[in-house]
């Protein structure tokens, strides 16, 4: 996924993130400024889904336009994955079940 905020805060003539900063403030979302750098310099590792929503309705946007798809990077991915389960899929466990006390007995 690749973040795309100050892309669309461009498109609303959001230029700093001291201005996205005060509209999402007068939004009812106070955000610090530690917070809103992480938000407008890199891609955020989480977000939280009302933040989310302020933030599109600022940008008066929908969140897929904030979370741009990259699906190529998902299919540079998926044969190290492949390998990995065909890998495990080779060895196979045979799980039996344990009948009687599977747990020792309290102390007296």
């Amino acid at each position: 996924m690749r973040w795309n905020l100050r892309m669309k805060a461009a498109e609303h003539g959001i230029w700093k993130s001291t201005d996205m900063r005060r509209q999402l403030a007068a939004a009812g979302l106070e955000i610090s400024a530690g917070k809103m750098s992480a938000l407008w310099t890199g891609t955020p590792t989480t977000i939280r889904l009302d933040d989310l929503d302020v933030i599109c309705s600022v940008l008066d946007c929908d969140p897929t336009a904030l979370l741009i798809r990259e699906p190529d990077k998902v299919a540079a991915r998926r044969p190290e994955q492949q390998q990995a389960a065909s890998a495990t899929s080779d060895t196979s466990v045979v799980v039996t079940p344990r009948f009687g006390r599977p747990r020792s007995e309290p102390p007296l």
